[in-house]
């Protein structure tokens, strides 16, 4: 496989390379080119070139090659989806679907026309509020959605006039970095720049004095880390960090029917997505009913190689999370139940078969840690008044769901949860025009909507 790094309209060698794993097989399946700190410079000052004249050109035309871009990914979706399945772990069907995600949101921004851009007037009418352009941004991007969360992040970054450096994960550089190489001529030079990353670059570039702003998705111990790197400049940030997302089921909670929703939003993308149901808390009256009704998908539920048909879920994407897993079931098995699953399979590769948890609590490892794996711990309570003040607690604030057959008694509680996105019976819906942003050490800002647009821009007030 050819893959070369994208650095001011070129397609050039790495200085490094990084072997990159099939989580499916434990066998390499590329290696790729991966950016030094030259190379970072030189991607740092092509996007820093390329800025006045991007910011400069008018809406219409950036919007043009947000939508050739759209038109590309949508081209050559067959064969990036394979080799997001292949990098990635997760089942094809999911890789084109994230795909068509991605797609999708270059889309969308190439049909917006942001009034964001051009804030109302005070009412004196002495002063003109615009929102400018930063510069040069810092795009990194996890391993679990690597071309969804480029599209989290690119068109924003670009409709709004900036220009990009990206760094995908060093464990799935390459659907981006071949991405990177079909769209390059939709856009001037310099004013996309994709780098691999051997595991080096990221505290390069969230410390680059040359880049105003970092938009960075990974967890929250990381994200401490991006904040320290980019206090000397005082860059710019939106931080989409770690999540714990609860979901607590009301006693008159229709369990036949909410099981499979709770189910998909625990297990989507085999639960390495931030804003999964990451534990359920369930009324006493209904818990070993659910616990049934979860047992059952899980048991359903066929664990593979991503393309190969019939796989609902995959491996876990790398070795570090796959042992971390690993440990917290170990924890669990000394602390709680394992209704079902945990166990591996009898072949290569990072599985896990979905394991259903109880007679857990707060306090346990398994209870009070991002999983970020096919673990679901379910809760069993008896006040939900107690289960509102715990989940309130967790240093984390990403998402929460409810779940009743009353909505105004759910959103009763939904409005007293403190997290950046509540759903009432369902989970994890998002959309591009609806902002999307955690709480407390769930991150900082948002991305999506308007508010994720103001986020690439400084507010400039002109008075006179």
């Amino acid at each position: 496989m050819d893959l070369s790094l994208l650095i001011d309209g070129r397609l050039v060698a790495g200085d490094l390379a990084l072997d990159v794993i099939n989580p499916a097989t434990e066998q390499v399946i590329a290696t790729a080119p991966a950016a030094s700190r030259a190379q970072l410079d030189q991607a740092v000052a092509a996007a820093g070139r390329a800025f006045p004249a991007w910011r400069a050109m008018p809406l219409a035309q950036r919007q043009a090659a947000l939508a050739k871009a759209a038109e590309l990914t949508r081209a050559n979706a067959q064969e990036l989806a394979h080799l997001l399945s292949r990098e990635q772990g997760k089942p094809l069907a999911d890789a084109q679907g994230e795909l068509a995600l991605c797609a999708g949101l270059f889309d969308y921004h190439a049909a917006l026309a942001p009034a964001v851009l051009n804030p109302s007037a005070p009412a004196s009418g002495r002063a003109q509020l615009r929102r400018e352009p930063l510069g040069v941004v810092g795009a990194i991007v996890p391993w679990n959605y690597p071309i969804v969360l480029m599209g989290f992040k690119l068109p924003a970054a670009l409709l709004t006039g900036n220009t990009v450096v990206l760094k995908p994960a060093p464990t799935t550089p390459l659907t981006t970095l071949r991405w990177a190489a079909l769209v390059k001529d939709a856009f001037p030079p310099g004013v996309i720049n994709v780098l691999g990353d051997a595991g080096e670059l990221g505290p390069m570039l969230t410390s680059h004095p040359g880049v105003r702003k970092i938009s960075f998705t990974g967890s929250t111990a990381t994200g401490r880390a991006v904040m320290r790197n980019a206090a000397d400049t005082l860059k710019r940030l939106t931080l989409e960090l770690g999540g714990n997302d609860p979901a607590i089921v009301l006693a008159d909670a229709d369990i036949g029917q909410i099981a499979p929703q709770l189910f998909r939003s625990a297990f989507m993308n085999n639960g390495q997505t931030c804003a999964a149901i990451k534990r359920v808390y369930v009324h006493e009256s209904l818990h070993d009913r659910l616990v049934g009704a979860l047992a059952a998908l899980a048991q359903d539920t066929q664990v593979g190689e991503g393309l190969q048909p019939g796989v609902k879920l995959g491996p876990l994407q790398n070795r570090r999370q796959f042992d971390h897993i690993n440990a917290l079931l170990a924890d669990t098995r000394a602390r709680g139940r394992i209704v079902t699953g945990g166990d591996g399979l009898d072949r290569p590769g990072y599985f896990i078969r979905p394991a259903i948890v109880c007679d857990v609590k707060d306090g346990d490892r398994i209870v009070d840690e991002e999983q970020f794996g096919p673990v679901l711990p379910v809760i069993r309570y008896a006040d939900v008044e107690a289960v509102i003040e715990q989940v309130n607690q967790s240093p984390y604030g990403l998402g929460a769901s409810v779940w009743s057959s009353d909505r105004e008694a759910a959103l009763g509680i939904a409005h007293r949860i403190d997290a950046g996105s509540v759903w009432v019976n369902t989970h994890f819906v998002v959309s591009p025009d609806i902002p999307f942003g955690g709480a407390r050490q769930s991150g900082i800002g948002a991305e999506l909507g308007e508010q994720g647009l103001a986020e690439f821009t400084q507010l400039k007030v002109l008075v006179g």
